[in-house]
């Protein structure tokens, strides 16, 4: 119960003053409770962590990574390759210090650099577009 209680993402049962709302209209529920972020990390290996989700159905976020699928424009091809190192990441430039990989990351590949289209931590795969 600890992690619906840390990560709860629905409405509180009281006001930002303080007083409570009207009577909530259901519960919290597990599903509502989300959690920690996976905070992929570039390494040499790949690390998939299986969650299970609403409905029984299961989660595949990527804790470690080392390649990604790279797509071409100029030749609409894709490829499998290694990730070297972290240029850029928008959202949050501490990530490029600690190696994190999240959507809009710029990385350099063995095919030039390339910027991150999945979102790792919740497809469990790095989808990215050469730039």
């Amino acid at each position: 119960m600890a992690k619906l209680a840390a990560f709860y993402q629905g409405n509180d049962s009281k006001k930002v003053t303080g007083g409570f709302r009207a009577k909530p209209y259901r519960v919290k529920r597990k599903a509502l409770g989300g959690g920690p972020p996976t905070n992929t990390r570039l390494s040499n290996r790949e690390k998939r962590l299986i969650e299970r989700v609403t409905g029984g159905n299961v989660k595949i976020r990527l804790s470690e990574a080392g390649y990604a699928n790279v797509f071409d424009k100029s030749n609409g091809t894709s490829k499998v390759v290694k990730i070297l190192r972290i240029i850029e990441s928008p959202a949050n430039s501490d990530f490029v210090k600690k190696g994190i990989i999240v959507k809009g990351t710029i990385i350099e590949t063995e095919l030039g650099r390339a910027v991150v289209t999945s979102r790792p931590g919740q497809d469990g795969v790095i989808n990215a577009v050469k730039i």
